[in-house]
């Protein structure tokens, strides 16, 4: 009996030593040092206004109005942009509800600006692998621009450089693409006009 107990005790104590530092120690150290670190992306990147909040950085939000700039479109379910259910829409490229879909973005972005004739930029009409994505291109931006300077009697200069003054470039010069946070581009348009 007591070569079982001897077996055992070994077992006992290095489970409940592992559960001490895998389920109690290791996650506040991380927490801690995410808070120290990165402590505005730690506690969601919230954006307040007034002192309430409207949203995060890192998620995008549905505009419809034609005086917002648009976000990418979300596949989440059951409604866009929903963190709690981050996926994308799985379609591949030729599957009949995909080329639905993004017809019927386009014919959208058409209708909201009928008389834009650029090149419509994909990341408008294509949903990401997350559908949470908080930013456009910078093109994507710029196709929007004449439609949102007339929605807010504004001109196009001034909402272009509302677009550059907000956008980022790639990282080092060369990780990523120039693009701007969707949230924070509206709320600088709703503060100046």
């Amino acid at each position: 009996m007591s070569s079982i107990s001897a077996s055992i005790r070994p077992a006992v104590v290095l489970f409940a030593g592992l559960t001490l530092l895998v389920g109690v120690v290791y996650p506040y150290a991380v927490t801690g040092i995410s808070k120290a670190a990165f402590a505005d992306q730690a506690e969601g990147s919230i954006i307040l206004r007034d002192g309430k909040p409207v949203g995060s950085s890192l998620i995008g939000q549905s505009f419809s109005s034609p005086k917002y700039f648009w976000g990418r479109p979300s596949a989440t379910g059951p409604m866009p942009n929903n963190a709690g259910s981050s996926s994308g829409s799985n379609f591949g490229p030729t599957n009949p509800a995909q080329i639905d879909a993004v017809k019927g973005r386009i014919d959208a972005l058409k209708a909201a600006d009928p008389s834009n004739t650029a090149k419509i930029p994909v990341d408008l009409v294509t949903a990401s692998g997350s559908g949470l994505d908080p930013e456009i291109s910078l093109a994507a931006a710029y196709y929007q621009a004449p439609r949102i300077a007339r929605e807010r009697k504004m001109t196009l200069e001034g909402v272009l450089a509302l677009v550059n003054q907000l956008g980022e470039h790639p990282a080092l010069g060369f990780f990523g693409e120039p693009r701007v946070n969707v949230l924070a581009l509206n709320l600088a348009l709703d503060k100046k006009h």
